[in-house]
Order: structure tokens, then C-alpha cells, then sequence
């Protein structure tokens, strides 16, 4: 018997009920009918019950599930408390202690899913129940059901999964094949947020957002706090890098950081990209000289570019759209710039998928399709017209310089 409704999100209703056989409050969570079109019953209820086994004092177990007139529901236990997006809207910022406290029981809930094979997806303060000042994660599951069943259908239907804030960057790239570590991003995310009062990366929209979650470093959160411990700040920041293999395999790892005052992450900062924007590689630079080598591959690098000039690939454009090139050279390494690159208008990313091929997603969308014959491409960028995408392949006296063309892109 449902008595009142709760909220409301992006993907479903909640509403306050009764369960009259076994006399307790419990919360019903109805998906919007168009999200429910779009998953469909079957794959709903076979990807929602895969966690109805999960139990752990820190997860929200599932009560119950099923279909009804046409509706998909999860039925789940009442908490008498507040969300963690609702108690940082109201603070603001939680004290050190508790953030740590609140980030690592979270972590053991994450660890003890990890190690069952299943990945939550959408870990953020608003699935984030606390219960007397003791987190429980909710809504293990869906996230899941919405991407078995394709999530960048979503967008057909103008549904979202909400917020991008504390997305992976292999979420914000469309990637399905989601391990623990995209779990692991989301939470550093949720403990940036409860320490410095904001996410790692913010804007005016979710599509810029998402840019900067794939191209731009967050502040340290000491730089906003300057109180947390130097381990805790280590510990989150390792959380949120880019690259999942330069975060922690495991949310047992996150947790055990947390208490650990002795664990350091060295990180060095990049240089300032002139040519960031339009995608140019950028090299740091170093007191050392470089090799011989190294020397002939950056000359041979600089003359293709040089020649792709002269072609009139990079010809000049006005003053505040000119596409600088800097390269510097630094001992025994070369960096072979950013995985990802924005169009010049704002409407399409590229990117270096885990396959080693470029892919192209439009921004509106959350789905991406490889671009052909770029097998091995990395550090992309667009042509100032935006109809063709540039890219660096092989290292040393190998290394060359291809271009496509977009024509026909979505």
C-alpha cells in the first residue's frame, strides 16, 4: 500500500508504502515508463535480481522486484534519514573524520560487491543513504540493467542517468566493460566532494562536464582544503586519476589508503598545453639533452606537421583561433600528448579507446563508434574545419602522422 510519495530522480519514482503481509515500511522505486521502454521488463528483472543476494551492512538489500500494469518496480527497506546528497547540500562540507569514515565503509560495501562480479555503476552522493551516520548504498542493479540494455538508447528517449559528475572517464567515453576501478573513481569522486565542498570537475552543462572529466586535471584537494592529511589527499587523488590502471585495483586498496599515514601518490604536474584545445601533443621539457634518436624522431615529427601545413591542413586562421604546436624536448621520453580531442565546434569527442582504434561519440549522445583504420592512433585532433581527424602512430623512426576523414559523421 503505498502511503506518500518521496522524490524523485532521473530514472525512477519513490514513493513511501506499507508491506502489509510482513508489516513494515518499505521504499517502492518505480523506473519511468520510459526508461522501463527502453531497458525492457525481461533484462530489467534477470540484471536486478544478480544483486538480490548481496548482504552487507553498508548495502541496501532488495526486497522484492516485478512488473505491474506495465510498470517496473524494486521494492527496498524504508531508511529513516537523509541522503548524503541531501546532507552535503545542507553543510556544504563534512568534517575529515567523518568524510574518511563515511568513504571507507562505502569502500568495504564496494570491495564485497567487486568480489561477488558486480560493478554498482552509479556510485554518488544521492545513492548514498545515511542511517544514524552510517552510510548504505542503494540501487545496486539498476545502473547495470540500464547498460546491459545499451544506455546511449537513453538519450533517444531524452532520459539521463543523471549527473556526470562522478562518472569514470571510460564511463564518460561510452566504455561498457566497466571493472571495479570505474567504482573506485566514483567514490574518490563522492570523498573529493565531501572534503573540498565540490566534485573534481564542474561546469555549466553535463556535455562540459564530461569534457573536462576526459581531458582536464582536477585541483588537489589540499589546494581546497588545506587541513585534510596529506595521506587522505594522496589516497583520493590516486582514486581520480584518469588512467584506471594508475588508480587502485581494488576498493579494499581505497580503504586500506585511508588509514594508512604513511601512503604517498607522486604525480607529475603537466605543463601548460598551448595547443590543448585543438588536440596538438605536448612534450615537457628537461635540462638533459636528448638523444640522437630522439632528436631525428621529433625533427621527422616536426617536418610531417611542417608538411601537413604547407598542404594547408593547419593553415592560419583568425587570431583567437590560431592552433599552436610545442614541442620540447625531453630526456629519453616523449609524451605523446591527450587521449581525447574536442571538435572545433563543440559537438563531437574523439578518443583513444582501450582497443588501441580512435572512436568519435557526439557529445548529445553517450554512444561512440570507431573511426576505421586508425588501429594504433593515439593523441588525436581535428582539422580547424573539423572534417578530418590527425593522429600520431608508432615511436622513434617509425613514428608517423595519418589523417581521416569525418565526412558522413553523426
Amino acid at each position: 500500500r503505498i502511503e506518500r510519495k518521496l522524490g524523485e530522480g532521473g530514472m525512477a519514482t519513490v514513493y513511501l508504502a506499507e508491506d502489509i503481509k510482513h508489516e513494515r515500511k518499505v521504499a517502492l522505486k518505480i523506473l519511468k515508463p520510459e526508461l522501463a521502454a527502453v531497458i525492457g521488463a525481461e533484462r530489467f528483472l534477470a540484471e536486478i535480481k544478480t544483486t538480490a543476494n548481496l548482504q552487507h551492512p553498508h548495502i541496501l538489500p532488495l526486497f522484492d522486484s516485478g512488473e505491474a500494469d506495465g510498470f517496473l518496480y524494486y521494492v527496498m527497506p524504508y531508511i529513516d534519514g537523509e541522503t548524503l546528497r541531501e546532507r552535503l547540500e545542507r553543510e556544504g562540507q563534512l568534517g575529515v573524520e567523518e568524510a574518511v569514515r563515511i568513504a571507507r565503509e562505502v569502500a568495504d560495501a564496494l570491495d564485497y560487491a567487486h568480489r561477488n562480479d558486480i560493478i554498482h555503476r552509479d556510485i554518488k552522493p544521492a545513492n548514498i543513504l545515511l542511517h544514524d551516520g552510517r552510510p548504505v548504498v542503494a540501487d545496486f542493479g539498476i545502473a547495470l540493467a540500464v547498460s546491459a540494455a545499451g544506455g546511449g538508447r537513453m538519450t533517444e528517449t531524452g532520459l539521463s542517468l543523471g549527473t556526470p559528475h562522478y562518472m569514470s572517464p571510460e564511463q564518460a567515453s561510452a566504455d561498457r566493460d566497466l571493472t571495479a576501478r570505474s567504482d573506485v573513481y566514483s567514490l574518490g569522486c563522492v570523498l573529493y566532494e565531501m572534503l573540498a565542498g565540490q566534485p573534481p570537475h564542474t561546469g555549466p552543462s553535463a556535455q562540459s562536464v564530461l569534457v573536462r572529466i576526459l581531458t582536464e586535471d582536477p585541483r588537489d584537494v589540499l589546494e581546497l582544503r588545506r587541513t585534510v592529511p596529506p595521506h587522505v589527499a594522496a589516497t583520493v587523488m590516486k582514486s581520480i586519476e584518469k588512467l584506471p590502471a594508475d588508480r587502485f585495483d581494488t576498493a579494499r586498496q581505497f580503504m586500506d589508503a585511508l588509514a594508512d599515514r604513511g601512503f604517498t601518490h607522486t604525480v607529475v604536474p603537466r605543463a601548460a598545453a598551448t595547443g590543448a584545445a585543438a588536440g596538438i601533443p605536448k612534450v615537457d621539457a628537461s635540462a638533459r639533452p636528448a638523444s640522437p634518436l630522439m632528436t631525428r624522431a621529433m625533427a621527422g615529427l616536426t617536418l610531417l606537421l611542417a608538411a601537413l601545413a604547407a598542404w594547408g591542413w593547419l593553415r592560419p586562421e583568425p587570431e583567437d583561433k590560431v592552433r599552436r604546436l610545442v614541442v620540447i624536448l625531453d630526456s629519453l621520453r616523449v609524451d605523446f600528448g591527450p587521449r581525447t580531442a574536442i571538435s572545433p565546434d563543440g559537438s563531437h569527442l574523439v578518443y583513444t579507446g582501450s582497443d588501441g582504434n580512435l572512436w568519435l561519440r557526439p557529445l548529445s549522445t553517450l554512444e561512440a563508434r570507431p573511426i576505421p583504420e586508425t588501429d594504433g592512433a593515439r593523441a588525436p585532433f581535428f582539422s580547424p574545419d573539423g572534417k578530418r581527424v590527425g593522429f600520431h602512430r608508432g615511436l622513434g623512426e617509425s613514428a608517423s602522422v595519418g589523417t581521416v576523414s569525418l565526412e558522413g559523421a553523426p
